[in-house]
């Protein structure tokens, strides 16, 4: 389940460069966002997709990646910014433990469909079984 990619980066004395171009990704990119200022305690996620795959990597401090694929729970921890975490469709994801100032930069295969979504857990095991 857990598939981490490692994303290529320069290194400089002047600072590190990043750098995710169409090799790295097996899907076209078609949406960006971050979760940023996630509240202590608060935890983000909490649903899997039909057809979305998504990169998830933690651009500033760290966050965990708890991945479900209906028979087994497997929790990630990202804090590297050149380290990203494949999440496959009909994966079940939540993200907690989020430190101070950390943010979860997410590269999505499809732009925002609500009914790409499976946010009730229950409704997501019956469709696993």
């Amino acid at each position: 389940m857990k598939n981490l990619i490692e994303i290529p980066r320069i290194t400089d004395p002047r600072g590190n460069l990043a750098v995710i171009e169409k090799e790295v990704l097996p899907y076209a990119i078609k949406r960006v966002y971050y979760l940023h200022d996630v509240p202590s305690g608060a935890y983000r996620g909490g649903h899997a997709h039909k057809e979305c795959k998504e990169l998830l990597i933690a651009v500033s401090g760290s966050f965990e990646v708890v991945l479900d694929n209906g028979n087994t729970k497997e929790r990630i921890m990202l804090s590297k910014p050149n380290q990203g975490l494949l999440i496959d469709v009909n994966i079940w994801r939540e993200l907690e433990n989020f430190s101070s100032g950390a943010v979860c930069l997410v590269l999505a295969s499809h732009e925002y469909d609500e009914d790409d979504y499976i946010r009730n857990y229950e409704t997501y095991k019956s469709l696993k079984s």
